[in-house]
């Protein structure tokens, strides 16, 4: 089984970290010589400022409890309880949880949405600005970009116009971590482009464990204290030097080598998504989408495979690709899947996702074409039933909001059956995980399109998870 997911190292650092030692030898603890993350004074203190100096930033904090961790600590450390903060819809549940935690008043900017794959584009500065305006008491604005399928936002403009409210930006670049060290191919960090607060995956596409990641600040807007204090709350008072010594060293090795690395990397990327431009029926997200539904730039590295308006389903081609090419996605939704590719990957792998996806295309025209032609059973047994959809009952809605996050939360609930709770609030999040965005958040009204469209996921095979009820069966709901 190929792993066109993350963690970035792909299973194998392939000599590019050389000899990691033992991890035994190097689980060691505060002792004599050694440092405290939480008050660092020596090594670790030496090893981040290092990293600032590689990354540009003015601190540079190592996250043992991934970006989640980053995430809780800068939410908590720009706003105070019962304060504005302005997220894009489009979030990890991780920005969810810190306003829910700090019981803020969360107000949402939705991405724009790509028709043509039905997959969410980028956040507009206009809509920043405009929600801004609205909102003139917001102490903070949190973005993703990139999101999960490689959509980049304006960063450069949505910082501008962030400042102009003497507020910071903070931005969830969890995978982005290779764009401070990608090289023209793919787009600028959004520490470079002026965010304050940027937050980092090392694992997802760099060579580094799971469970690692980066926080920086560049900023005068950010109160370095009260975020230090924050880390402290939401990591470990035990961090793995394990983990730790991961960080410096894929650090120290993209700094190094990182050029050389995606120098031998980018031409096989553009190759590969050459040939994916050749095939009739399934689709690759590429450049032709910059400049509009607010996409700026893309990320090469993440390769996102429509099915849309096909006889197959998201579901049923990460199926394909798992049980005939033994292929394994990031992720799956509806209409797509999404292949997440490293300087790691090995020509075997990459060569066989380009046979395999345009193996799978070529059965597709044959079908979709309706031409008589000789079935190829081991591709065509896989496929199912054929699927339409119909673009206006997968419109979007954005739901009401009817109290606060924090508030749903400590509400008396009942337990409804999903198909029934449409009128009701409620008291608990839906999401597909991943990428952990929700369909319905706390303390939101579920209109029936909402209430459909999770059975109809669920029906799907697609992981709708978030509320207490494992099977997804029930949801927790409250009369408002």
């Amino acid at each position: 089984m190929y792993p066109f997911h993350m963690p970035g190292h792909k299973r194998s650092s392939q000599g590019v970290l050389g000899k990691f030692p033992d991890p035994y030898s190097v689980d060691i603890t505060e002792i004599e010589g050694f440092d405290n993350l939480n008050h660092p004074e020596g090594i670790l203190k030496k090893s981040m400022e290092f990293a600032a100096e590689v990354y540009g930033a003015d601190k540079t904090y190592y996250l043992i409890n991934g970006s989640s961790g980053g995430i809780l600590s800068a939410v908590s450390g720009v706003i105070s309880s019962n304060e504005k903060i302005i997220v894009g819809r489009n979030c990890h549940k991780s920005v969810y949880h810190g306003s829910i935690l700090k019981k803020s008043k969360t107000i949402y900017i939705y991405p724009q949405i790509l028709n043509k794959l039905w997959i969410s584009g980028g956040i507009s500065e206009k809509d920043v600005e405009k929600v801004l305006e609205e909102n003139p008491d917001a102490k903070a604005v949190l973005v993703v970009s990139p999101t999960y399928e490689g959509i980049v936002s304006d960063i450069q403009k949505i910082a501008a116009i962030v400042h102009r409210k003497d507020i910071p930006l903070i931005v969830d670049e969890a995978h982005g971590a290779h764009f401070s060290f990608g090289g023209s191919l793919f787009p600028m960090s959004a520490l470079d482009c002026g965010a304050d607060i940027v937050i980092q995956s090392l694992h997802k596409t760099l060579p580094s464990f799971t469970q690692t990641a980066v926080l920086h600040v560049k900023s005068k807007y950010v109160d370095i204290e009260r975020l230090e204090w924050y880390l402290q709350v939401y990591q470990s008072s035990s961090p793995s030097y394990v983990l730790m010594s991961g960080i410096e060293s894929c650090i120290f090795e993209m700094y190094k080598n990182g050029d050389k690395y995606f120098a031998e990397f980018i031409p096989k990327l553009r190759a590969l998504r050459k040939r994916f431009a050749e095939m009739k029926c399934l689709r690759i997200l590429d450049d032709s989408v910059k400049g509009s539904y607010g996409v700026y730039d893309l990320d090469q590295s993440k390769i996102v495979i429509s099915c849309k308006g096909l006889s197959i389903t998201g579901v049923d081609l990460a199926r394909i690709l798992r049980e005939k090419y033994n292929l394994e996605m990031e992720m799956c939704g509806v209409n797509y899947v999404v292949a997440i590719t490293t300087f790691l990957d090995m020509n075997e792998g990459l060569d066989r996702l380009k046979r395999a996806l345009l193996e799978i295309d070529k059965e597709l025209y044959k079908r979709e074409e309706g031409k008589n032609y000789e079935v190829d059973e081991n591709i065509y047994k896989y496929l199912g039933q054929d699927w339409k959809e119909d673009d206006n009952w997968w419109a979007e809605k954005q739901p009401e909001i009817v109290t606060t996050l924090a508030d749903a939360m400590e509400r008396d609930f009942q337990t409804l059956e999903i198909s029934k709770s449409t009128g009701y609030v409620s008291a608990e999040f839906v999401y597909l995980y991943p990428p952990g965005i929700p369909i319905v958040a706390p303390g939101e009204r579920i209109n029936r399109d909402i209430s459909e469209k999770i059975c109809w996921y669920k029906k799907m095979g697609l992981p709708v998870q978030g509320m207490a009820d494992k099977k997804a069966d029930y949801l927790r709901v409250f009369a408002y």
